[in-house]
């Protein structure tokens, strides 16, 4: 079995639980981290995952200093450029580049790495404490919350893209459709059966604020986490998301 490691989240928690602020008198204070300790953090998490899941072998993905979704959004995630980094995560991440080979691949996100990698290979669990897997169809565990993978059909992985298209995500940068949140998405998209259902449901929701489809194809094209389908491996490119009904 693989288990493939959003290790974005590793690594930031390892760099910013090894901070620690220290008073040296007179008012001045200053920040330390020791990166003996951010990769011992390291290690005991994937030691945790091997506790939980049986031996397998790790395969440990980071997102590229460029995005594929800023030539389609530019605002995408631009709030987090003035957002300090913790002290050894940038050291973090290469020691994991260096010496657990963990994969970076041009403007995609880990993520993006994990859902191509799940959707193309088999015996994956995707492990991550990322909700945005769930638009994922592939086995998932959350190291944080389960107790045993959960599979994620393919219908649910795009009930939760639409999801995430409607509701948008301040975080990342990304408005979806004004005024609507979780529950008023859940309302939106429960009597929906099929993934071509869950799209029609989706755009008469943009039409309905008097905003257009391409609007809500932004929406969700940034809202896509990638899957085998949407790489192209020959180009190194993202194939953006369309609804089946447009390739036709």
């Amino acid at each position: 079995m693989k288990f493939l490691i959003d290790a974005d989240i590793v690594a930031f928690k390892a760099a910013s639980s090894t901070e620690r602020p220290i008073d040296w008198g007179d008012g001045l204070w200053t920040l330390h981290a020791y990166l003996d300790e951010g990769i011992e953090y390291i290690n005991s998490y994937l030691h945790g995952v091997v506790n939980k899941l049986g031996d397998g072998e790790f395969n440990l993905f980071l997102t590229d200093s460029d995005n594929w979704r800023k030539d389609i959004l530019p605002s995408y995630k631009s709030k987090r450029r003035d957002v300090r980094k913790p002290l050894t995560l940038m050291p973090l991440r290469q020691y994991m580049i260096e010496k657990m080979a963990a994969v970076i691949v041009p403007t995609l996100e880990a993520d993006d790495l994990l859902g191509i990698t799940a959707t193309k290979e088999t015996d994956c669990i995707i492990v991550s404490e990322d909700k945005d897997l769930k638009t994922i169809p592939a086995l998932l565990f959350n190291p944080a919350k389960d107790s045993a993978p959960r599979l994620i059909s393919e219908f649910e992985a795009d009930y939760h893209h639409m999801t995430q298209t409607l509701t948008g995500d301040a975080v990342d940068g990304f408005q979806g459709c004004p005024t609507i949140g979780p529950k008023t998405a859940e309302k939106i998209l429960k009597d929906c059966t099929t993934s071509a259902d869950l799209w029609d449901a989706v755009l008469a929701t943009f039409k309905k604020q008097k905003l257009s489809e391409e609007v809500a194809l932004v929406q969700a094209q940034v809202a896509r986490i990638c899957r085998d389908t949407d790489f192209d491996t020959n180009t190194g490119k993202v194939i953006p998301w369309v609804p089946n009904s447009k390739t036709k």
